[in-house]
């Protein structure tokens, strides 16, 4: 999934496959005792939930948390740059993105295009070119001998990308391209003017397995679309009466105050629905828990002084414990506990992750959670290298490692 609509989008229609039943949030729900529920806003942001036959005034929701959106190279609104005969877009950089790896890359453009009908009506459809259309040339080195020592990134200069050659007083419109890509995709589509969108530059080469053994994933957005792949698969394979969800946000590499952001009243919103007054709220959050899921940094053989020395996670050893005692991961010895307990249940093996004490911490959408539901919240992940980086690479077995436990969390009574 190129953009977190792509992958709201896909994970929608995996749950509506397996007998989910979709709420629109304008409407009445009637819901109903062991059905399964989902909602989505913004068109990248999904929550869905299974109600068992415990009240959840008395027993709580098990709730896993991601984010949909990862680092990358958003266009602007007006983004049309010619110089030297070339046509370039300009972006702006979205989240904490790692930038020299996106120079030299075969790109793609993918997200969100809102239109307009020759009736007049604004419609909204997702975009994926799904071919290198796009690139980002590194300076030669011929002429910047100090590249290897002390080259930076401008995002305003450096980042455009290159898309064509354009002749002589050319003048191209990006929305009309758009317009055009869209009706060669589907000439049905009835439309006359893009009129605005959200669109991502991404990283064309597929996911690979690498390794002598097969060892790592190599991919793009691993962070955190695995999170988001790996709470979805634990709630369908999740059995028990118990009252589960899971929660997938968009804008958490932002900050996630947004409508649609774990910030935002969308979790609260929904759970309030369900629930229907404010006391079953409060009663209802005291017997919950939520696991944010996160990646987290593995330790790197060729940069081991970036971490604790007591607290460097290795790939393909288990799921992460996140902790940081100003509260940058919402973990507490309460929740850490149960979920060592539900590793070992798992026969899964556990890790924990503690920044350096001279270094800064970053975080997740576990502390936002915790503040605005006030519900026992711990975070945890898989080790990855790279994380913001256009390619990250993961343990190839630590997805199967985190499954585990997560599954076990939903259908477990504790």
């Amino acid at each position: 999934s190129p953009t977190p609509f792509h992958a709201t989008r896909l994970m929608r229609e995996k749950l509506l496959s397996q007998g989910f039943i979709e709420l629109d949030e304008g409407k009445a729900w009637d819901l109903s005792v062991g059905e399964s529920y989902l909602a989505t806003r913004n068109d990248s942001s999904l929550i869905a939930f299974t109600l068992g036959e415990h009240p959840p005034v008395t027993t709580g929701f098990r709730m896993i948390g991601a984010h949909t959106d990862s680092p990358c190279l958003r266009i602007k609104p007006t983004p049309e740059i010619t110089a030297q005969t070339y046509f370039q877009l300009g972006v702006e950089v979205y989240g904490g993105a790692l930038l020299n790896p996106w120079f030299d890359r075969d790109l793609s453009i993918a997200g969100k295009v809102s239109y307009q009908t020759p009736q007049g009506e604004l419609k909204n459809t997702l975009l994926d070119f799904q071919r290198p259309i796009a690139a980002i040339p590194s300076l030669a080195i011929h002429l910047d001998r100090e590249a290897n020592k002390q080259r930076s990134v401008n995002a305003q200069t450096h980042l455009p990308p290159i898309l064509m050659h354009h002749q002589k007083n050319d003048a191209t419109d990006f929305r009309s391209l758009l317009r055009d890509e869209l009706l060669d995709q589907e000439p049905s589509l009835d439309i006359e003017t893009v009129l605005d969108y959200e669109l991502s530059f991404y990283d064309c080469a597929a996911p690979s397995l690498i390794g002598l053994h097969d060892d790592f994933i190599a991919s793009a957005r691993l962070d955190n679309l695995l999170s988001c792949f790996v709470g979805m698969k634990s709630l369908l394979d999740a059995q028990g009466s118990y009252n589960q969800l899971l929660v997938c946000t968009d804008h958490e590499e932002v900050g996630s105050a947004s409508s649609c952001g774990a910030d935002g009243p969308f979790l609260e919103s929904i759970l309030n629905r369900i629930l229907g007054s404010t006391e079953a709220f409060s009663r209802c959050m005291e017997y919950s828990l939520l696991i944010s899921v996160d990646n987290a940094h593995g330790v790197h053989p060729n940069y081991a002084d970036k971490h604790d020395h007591n607290h460097g996670p290795l790939l393909n050893q288990g799921p992460v414990i996140k902790i940081n005692a100003n509260q940058r991961y919402a973990t507490n010895s309460e929740t850490s506990a149960l979920f060592k307990q539900l590793c070992t249940l798992a026969n899964v093996p556990v890790q924990s992750f503690v920044v350096r004490s001279d270094m800064a911490c970053g975080s997740t959408i576990g502390p936002i959670s915790a503040s605005r539901l006030g519900v026992r919240t711990l975070d945890v992940g898989v080790p990855t290298f790279a994380m913001h980086s256009i390619r990250e690479l993961a343990g190839a077995r630590d997805a199967w490692h985190l499954y585990h436990p997560l599954k076990l969390f939903l259908e477990n009574a504790n």
